[in-house]
């Protein structure tokens, strides 16, 4: 290791897909820091476990699986409330200054890959649009957006969802405002980013089969504990915003909860819907296994204390 590399902290990034065991890694690897006498506390990375009320379809770490360790970013809004990756990142930017600056180790335990990108790399900053602009894409229904955005980015229509209306509406006004695909603003930008300095990606992959039996038997114990009484109460309270009720395991229970679909059928979606996002997840792991320093393991072969053992023991080795 570079004389460079000693004066800089290194902050672990723990990414993985969906029930890989990215969370019990994160406390190993506190508790091994902790016991060679430095101090670490987990930055949790999470679109969804921000939300307050939102515990069990979030696989919200209870005390339990916290072990002691301090984690920070979860529950802080009301799943009313709009949430952005900036608001995430302006949060975890502070905190990891303040641990860094008290002899702390920060751990950011992914969840959400794009807020992990954004804690490695930065965030993309498009061009503000023009009031002018916004106006004019706020009076478009959402199919002439669709329509406009179709011929002006095929990229990003083909990437956003057809009922997105927020992203389909940033993308158009972006092009609208600069004359330029979003698309391309943001392959320049990821082309020209660097990595945030001291940080030390720490990978989990998984077979396919074996993380997908995993998916199915977290979804059935997300259920007997009580996943759909949780989305019950927060929709009968009115608590189920835009954002928080497209969670997978919100999502999928709340037409069984409004009458329109059997239990058996929304568990399954749950699952399908999981196993999805588990495949999306390996096309940004393929991303994260470029960034430099970064190490690997098989999570069906090595169990996360001794992962945190090997990693902890070459960092001081180092």
């Amino acid at each position: 290791m570079s004389d460079v590399s000693r004066e800089i902290p290194s902050i672990p990034v723990v990414v993985g897909p969906t029930a890989g065991g990215k969370t019990a890694l994160g406390v190993e690897l506190a508790l091994a820091l902790r016991a060679r006498g430095r101090p670490a506390e987990i930055l949790t990375a999470d679109a969804f476990q921000i939300y307050r009320g939102m515990d069990l379809g979030t696989a919200k770490p209870t005390p339990d699986e916290q072990r002691g360790v301090p984690h920070h970013l979860i529950g802080l809004v009301e799943p009313t409330e709009p949430f952005t990756v900036h608001d995430w990142l302006t949060r975890a930017d502070a905190l990891a200054s303040d641990l860094l600056g008290r002899g702390v180790t920060p751990i950011v335990v992914g969840g959400t890959n794009l807020y992990v990108k954004a804690f490695l790399e930065g965030l993309f900053d498009a061009p503000e649009p023009s009031a002018d602009v916004l106006e004019r894409v706020r009076t478009m229904t959402q199919p002439e957006r669709r329509e406009a955005l179709e011929r002006a980015d095929p990229e990003a229509f083909a990437r956003i969802h057809a009922a997105d209306e927020r992203r389909t509406s940033r993308a158009l006004a972006v092009f609208l405002q600069t004359g330029t695909p979003i698309s391309t603003l943001q392959t320049q930008w990821e082309n020209a980013k660097s990595l945030r300095p001291g940080v030390r990606v720490i990978g989990l992959e998984w077979p396919v089969e074996a993380i997908n039996r995993r998916i199915n038997a977290r979804v059935k114990g997300m259920i007997e504990a009580g996943l759909v009484e949780e989305v019950r109460g927060l929709w009968e309270a009115g608590r189920l915003g835009p954002q928080a009720r497209e969670a997978i395991g919100y999502k999928q229970l709340l037409p069984h909860l409004e009458g329109r679909q059997g239990l058996e059928d929304a568990i399954e979606r749950i699952k399908i819907e999981t196993r999805r996002l588990g495949k999306n997840q390996r096309t940004w792991l393929k991303r994260f296994r470029a960034v430099p320093s970064g190490v690997w393991f098989r999570g069906d072969e090595h169990d996360p204390a001794d992962i945190a053992q090997v990693y902890v023991n070459k960092q001081f080795a180092d």
